[in-house]
């Protein structure tokens, strides 16, 4: 009796066990739910930021050509100012004394000039009549010659005292803004000061100077044909000032460096944007904004990838199981999506989140909340 009881006791257990394990099978071959995307086309328009340092068109640091104490300061710290417009004035005293002196110089010298000259036609009179020797008449010769360099040098002397005095106005080379100056009535300066006697900033136009990775310049000028077309065809950028306003004009990518920073591997590029109301200051910072359209493109979010020795792929979902498929994306993103360039093709679906968590081979299906908010979607549409 004993023994008939431990024989159904085991054969109890076995059913048991036995349907244990079918229901541990029958759990571990349940399709696991994933958000699943349908790829289809679409316009996408992606946007790039860069850190960009905004610099005028000029900046010129005016400093003086003469020494002198300043008598009169002629412009305001930050105003508008115009070239050639006044800003400084150094003592013209000793310039006025200088230049009179020259003149003076100059007077003496076409005189020393007008008596050479009597003397020379004498000699040559002399000359002819034989009362001369051909010594005295080369002699009144050197003499008138000696004579004309004395007033070319003269002249020149009056041109340098007549710069000097003109340097004394210390005028702005170019149209502008007026910077910050130290220098008041009475300072001593003069051409070997290391300071600038003030700044002036043209910025009708700004320059914002950014950089690319070098990957990236390398492709985009390989599909503009080379690095000057790529100046040349980019589409109009945008830029964001420090208060995260967007500038109200586009500008244009002009210059593109052929040369990669070593210590940072990026190439440098410059745009060019109109600053006719001087919102844009000189030495400020912003960001431009890279704008790349992509009309019919197919994308994915990046949560639906992952990466593999720097190749990238995804999970596409075939008859209800993942399949491991590598795909070619757009390199420039906003960190959110890829443009895919190959591997998929519209009615595909991927697992749309969570695709480095995920094994090839996975029975998988469609989340029953993001299902339903889709339908609603699009039935909405």
């Amino acid at each position: 009796m004993t023994y008939r009881n431990n024989l159904m006791a085991v054969a109890v257990t076995g059913m048991i066990l036995s349907s244990c394990g079918g229901q541990e099978q029958q759990k571990s071959d349940a399709p696991q739910e994933y958000p699943l995307l349908a790829v289809k086309p679409e316009d996408k328009s992606l946007s790039v930021k860069y850190s960009a340092v905004l610099e005028g068109r000029q900046v010129v640091e005016v400093r003086p050509e003469v020494s002198g104490l300043i008598t009169k300061v002629c412009v305001e710290e930050g105003a508008r100012v115009r070239r050639g417009q006044v800003l400084f004035v150094i003592d013209q005293v000793p310039y006025r004394a200088a230049l009179q002196k020259a003149q003076a110089s100059v007077a003496t010298a076409e005189a020393n000039l007008a008596n050479a000259k009597l003397s020379l036609e004498g000699k040559q009179e002399l000359f002819k009549e034989k009362v001369i020797s051909d010594y005295e008449l080369r002699t009144a010769q050197n003499a008138y010659k000696s004579a004309e360099a004395a007033v070319m040098q003269a002249k020149a002397e009056l041109r340098d005292a007549q710069n000097n005095l003109s340097y004394t106005e210390v005028k702005s080379p170019v149209d502008g803004v007026a910077g910050m100056s130290s220098y008041r009535i009475g300072a001593l300066v003069g051409p070997t000061m290391t300071e600038p006697l003030i700044t002036v900033s043209d910025n009708s136009d700004m320059y914002a100077y950014f950089s690319l990775a070098e990957k990236q310049a390398l492709e985009l000028s390989s599909s503009h044909g080379s690095l000057e077309g790529m100046a040349r065809s980019f589409p109009p950028v945008s830029l964001e000032m420090s208060n995260g306003e967007t500038y109200g004009r586009n500008g244009r990518i002009d210059v593109v460096s052929g040369i990669v920073d070593q210590s940072t591997g990026t190439v440098s590029l410059r745009a060019t944007f109109p600053n006719p109301e001087g919102k844009l200051l000189s030495g400020g910072s912003a960001n431009v904004i890279l704008s790349y359209d992509r009309p019919a493109s197919l994308v994915i979010p990046q949560g639906a990838t992952y990466e593999i020795q720097d190749k990238i792929f995804t999970y596409k979902v075939v008859n209800g199981t993942t399949v491991s498929t590598p795909i070619e994306v757009f390199k420039i993103n906003d960190g959110k999506e890829y443009i895919v360039l190959s591997g998929l093709a519209e009615g595909d679906t991927v697992v749309a989140e969570g695709a480095g968590l995920l094994k090839a081979g996975t029975k998988v299906t469609a989340q029953k909340a993001k299902a339903e908010g889709q339908k609603k979607q699009e039935g909405k549409k």
